[in-house]
Formats: C-alpha cells, sequence, structure tokens
C-alpha cells in the first residue's frame, strides 16, 4: 500500500484471542458504558429540569457530561461489537470519524475543565463579582470556546494525520483509533508536521493545566483565610470534585502519551487508553454527585 488513499481499512487490536476473555471484554465495557450512559444522563436530565440548578457551575457540569457521553461512545461500542463478532476491521473513513471524534471530544473537554476552574476561582475568590464576570452571555461564550477549540484542534490533527503515506501494513495497536498509532504506519518524514502539531497542543494543554494550578493556589488560600470551619468545608466540597475529575483526566491522559517507549508495549497501551478513554467518563457523574446535595436532591 503506497499512500493513505489506497489504504481502505484497519484491523483494531483486540483484548483476547480466546472467545471466553473476549466475552469478559464484552461484559466489563458493556458494564462501564452502561453506568456511564445512565450517569452522565442522569445528571443531564438533571441539571436541565431542575430550576435550582441553572446556575453556571451546573451549567458546565452538562456540557462536561456530554463530552463525556460523546467520547465513550465513540471508543466503547465498536470495541464492543469486535469482542462479540470479531471483525476487528474499520473503514479509512470510520478510523478518521475516530480520530477526529476522540480528539475533538477529550480536547474540548480539557478546555471546559479550565473553564470550570476559573468558575469556582471566581466564586471563591471574588463572589461579590460572580454574577458579572459569569452572567448567561458569558457562560454560553466560554463554553462555546471550549467546544470550537476542541473542534479546530481536532481538524487539524485529523486532517494532518490522514494526508500522510502509510505504507507499514493497516495493523492498528489499539482498540481503537489513535493518532501515535496511525503515525507508526507511516511512511514518510512528513509525519514530523504532526508531531509539530502534538508539540503544540500539547503546550496548549500545559498553558490550560498552568492556568486550573494557579486557580487552585489562589482558591486554596481564600479558603484557609475562611474564619469558620463550616465555610472552609463548604467551599472545599465545592472545588474537590473538579479537583479529583481533573486530577484524573490529566494523570490517566500524561501515563498515555508521556510513558517511556522502552516501556511500551501493546498490552500496556490497551490498559492505559482504558484509564484515560473509558473509565473517566463512567466515574465523573459519580465524583460530582457524591459530595453535592443540591444534585441529589435533584436527582
Amino acid at each position: 500500500m503506497s499512500n493513505g488513499s489506497s489504504l481502505n481499512e484497519f484491523l483494531l487490536l483486540p483484548f483476547a484471542d480466546t472467545w471466553e476473555l473476549q466475552l469478559l471484554h464484552f461484559s466489563l465495557f458493556l458494564a462501564i458504558y452502561l453506568a456511564a450512559l445512565l450517569g452522565n444522563g442522569l445528571l443531564i436530565t438533571a441539571v436541565a429540569c431542575d430550576h435550582r440548578l441553572h446556575t453556571p457551575m451546573y451549567f458546565f457540569l452538562l456540557n462536561l457530561s456530554l463530552f463525556d457521553l460523546g467520547s465513550i461512545s465513540t471508543t466503547v461500542p465498536k470495541s464492543m461489537a469486535n469482542s462479540l463478532w470479531n471483525p476487528r476491521i474499520i473503514s479509512f473513513l470510520g478510523c478518521a470519524a475516530q480520530v477526529f471524534l476522540v480528539v475533538f471530544l477529550f480536547g474540548g473537554e480539557f478546555s471546559l475543565l479550565t473553564v470550570m476552574a476559573y468558575d469556582r476561582y471566581v466564586a471563591i475568590c471574588r463572589p461579590l463579582h460572580y454574577g458579572t464576570l459569569l452572567g448567561s452571555r458569558a457562560c454560553v461564550k466560554m463554553a462555546t470556546a471550549a467546544w470550537a477549540s476542541g473542534f479546530l484542534n481536532a481538524l487539524l490533527h485529523t486532517a494532518n494525520t490522514f494526508s500522510l503515506p502509510l505504507c507499514q501494513g493497516n495493523m492498528v495497536e489499539q482498540f481503537f483509533c489513535e493518532i501515535p498509532q496511525i503515525l507508526k504506519l507511516s511512511c514518510s518524514d512528513s509525519y514530523l508536521s504532526e508531531v509539530r502539531l502534538l508539540v503544540i497542543s500539547v503546550s496548549l494543554v500545559f498553558g490550560c493545566f498552568i492556568c486550573i494550578v494557579m486557580s487552585y493556589v489562589q482558591i486554596f488560600a481564600a479558603v484557609l483565610r475562611i474564619p469558620s470551619e463550616q465555610g472552609q468545608h463548604k467551599a472545599f466540597s465545592m472545588c474537590i470534585p473538579h479537583l479529583a475529575v481533573v486530577s484524573l483526566f490529566v494523570s490517566t491522559v500524561m501515563i498515555a502519551y508521556l510513558k517511556p517507549q522502552s516501556i511500551s508495549s501493546p498490552a500496556l497501551d490497551l490498559v492505559v487508553a482504558v484509564l484515560y478513554a473509558v473509565v473517566p467518563p463512567a466515574l465523573n457523574p459519580i465524583i460530582y454527585s457524591m459530595r453535592n446535595k443540591e444534585l441529589k436532591d435533584a436527582l
């Protein structure tokens, strides 16, 4: 196969070779997927239907659940189908669509988590200006910016990745189409342009991470100055779920993309991909509802 245009399909990596283990993989993924659908679906319904939750924090939380539903629906159903019927085949256009959606949804989600950190900062450090800085128009603009940034980032990466000549076979060593695995199939030095795009994206992600860290440094400094223990507890309860979601997202993505190549293997890559692509969308609704009385009452 001389170039990407003559490559009509890819083969995805299976989780197991035996039918029993494939059935186990299907059952586990089905349970996680249903939990994600139920948790995020209930959260979206509660925020949309309960007027008490029509605030900036819950508006952003609704958008986060939409990102989570989209991301887990992009990767998990195809993998479950592979376990049951073992086709392993995904078309060229299907693979490109999967890459686009994964980059779009995860990139947009991290942008949204940055916006949510700003929301917590304003709520705790500048409460008197909360209504002004985070009015309905401002919230819609920030959420739109998060979706738009993910879309543009995904468009650039997908177009650049699938314009490369691919002649190293069609075996993708992952259970979904992922840019690093597609780049391994390239037979041209032009993949360096995609590496440059990845460096730019990592820089932007690092910038968002710095913004989140700076927000929480100021938040914790402000919380520790609150005289009452009850006030401190309430402030921490507002921040801990978001901080837990950010930590889960950042740590799993860092393990996936920054682990040394010397310890990389198909089996390890599969496990790490599950940690960042499958587990967080199912856990996020649980994390946010555990310490949130308003959300529990609405549910």
